[in-house]
C-alpha cells in the first residue's frame, strides 16, 4: 500500500502539472504526444543518466577526498546538479533540430516536461526512501511536489527557453546562449539544493523557490503576450497584401477566435491554426540564419496558399 500510494503521490501532481504547462501554450500548442516523450525522457532515461555521472564525479572526487562526512553534501551541492542538468537538457539538443521547436514558449514546455518526469522518478524514490511515518511521509509528499519536483521543472525549462533563443540567434549567440542557460540551470539546481541541506538555510530555500516560481510563471506570462503581439503584426502585414481580412486579426490574436459565428465552423479551427502558424513562420525566418532558411520560406508560402484556398471556397468572410 505505501508503494502504490508513493507511485499515485508521484505521478499525480506532474502529469497535472505538465498538462497545465501544456496547455496554457496556448497560440501553437505541441503535440502532446511529443511532449510526453520529453516526460518519459526524463523520469528515465535522464535519472539513469543523471544517476551514472553523479557516481562517476563522485568517484574522481573520492581519489582526492578522505573525509567521508562531507562526501553526501558534496554529492548534493555540487554533483547532483551537475551531472542531473546536463543529464536532463541533453534531449534537447535533439529537440531543437525539430521544426516544431520554434520558439520560446516551446523551450518551456519542452524543458519543463523533462523536469516534471525527472520530478516524478525522484519523488517517488524519496517518497519510499524517507516516509517512515504518515506524517513524514505527508510532509515529504508536499515538499517535494510543491518545491522540489518543481524546481526540476523550472531549471530544465530555463535551458530550453535558452536553447530556443539560441536556434534564432546570430552565429555567436547561438554557442554562447546554450551555456548561459545550462549555467542557470545549474545554479538554479545548486541554490535549491544547498539551502535546503543545512537547518539554517532551510526558510531561505523555501523563499528562493516561491520567488522563483513567480518570476517563471512572470517571464512565461511575457512571452505568451510577445506572441500575441507577434501574431498581430505579421498579420496585419497580411492584411495588408489582402490575405486575412483587417477584423479577423484581432479576433485570432485573442481568445475570439474560439467563439462561434465570426466565419465558417466548417473551417474555423484550421484557419486560425494556419495563420497563427504563418505568423509565426514569418517571424522565424526574418530571424533564421542558416540553410533552413530556404524551409521556412517554402512554409510561409505553402501557408499562405492554404489559406487563400480556405477563404476563397468560403462565403462567410467579411
Amino acid at each position: 500500500m505505501a508503494s502504490l500510494a508513493s507511485l499515485f503521490a508521484a505521478i499525480i501532481p506532474m502529469v497535472t502539472y505538465l498538462l497545465i504547462i501544456w496547455w496554457i501554450d496556448k497560440y501553437d500548442r505541441e503535440p502532446l504526444h511529443f511532449v510526453f516523450l520529453h516526460f518519459i525522457w526524463g523520469a528515465f532515461g535522464a535519472v539513469l543518466l543523471g544517476f551514472a555521472g553523479s557516481v562517476f564525479l563522485n568517484s574522481l572526487a573520492g581519489i582526492a577526498t578522505s573525509d567521508t562526512g562531507t562526501s553526501p553534501l558534496i554529492q548534493t551541492i555540487i554533483f547532483a546538479p551537475l551531472s542531473e542538468e546536463i543529464a536532463k537538457g541533453s534531449l534537447l539538443l535533439y529537440t531543437i533540430k525539430s521544426k516544431r521547436f520554434d520558439n520560446l514558449t516551446d523551450g518551456l514546455v519542452y524543458g519543463g516536461a523533462i523536469g516534471l518526469g525527472f520530478g516524478m522518478t525522484e519523488n517517488f524514490i524519496y517518497f519510499l526512501a524517507y516516509g517512515d511515518s504518515l506524517s513524514s511521509w505527508i510532509q515529504i509528499v508536499l515538499i517535494r511536489s510543491l518545491f522540489s519536483a518543481v524546481m526540476h521543472f523550472i531549471s530544465t525549462a530555463s535551458l530550453g527557453a535558452a536553447l530556443a533563443l539560441a536556434k534564432f540567434s546570430n552565429r555567436y549567440w547561438r554557442y554562447l546562449i546554450p551555456l548561459i542557460g545550462l549555467t542557470l540551470s545549474i545554479l538554479i539546481h545548486f541554490t535549491w539544493n544547498s539551502t535546503v541541506s543545512f537547518d539554517g538555510t532551510f526558510f531561505y530555500g523555501f523563499l528562493f523557490m516561491i520567488m522563483l516560481i513567480i518570476i517563471f510563471f512572470s517571464l512565461f506570462k511575457m512571452t505568451l503576450n510577445n506572441e500575441r503581439k507577434l501574431i498581430e503584426i505579421e498579420l496585419s502585414e497580411e492584411s495588408e497584401l489582402n490575405l486575412i481580412p483587417p477584423s479577423h486579426v484581432k479576433i485570432i490574436s485573442s481568445h475570439l477566435r474560439f467563439r462561434k459565428g465570426w466565419i465558417d465552423e466548417r473551417i474555423r479551427e484550421i484557419y486560425f491554426t494556419s495563420a497563427i502558424r504563418l505568423a509565426f513562420r514569418k517571424n522565424q525566418l526574418r530571424n533564421i540564419t542558416d540553410s533552413s532558411r530556404d524551409y521556412y520560406a517554402g512554409e510561409v508560402e505553402k501557408i499562405r496558399e492554404s489559406i487563400r484556398s480556405l477563404l476563397s471556397n468560403n462565403h462567410s468572410v467579411e
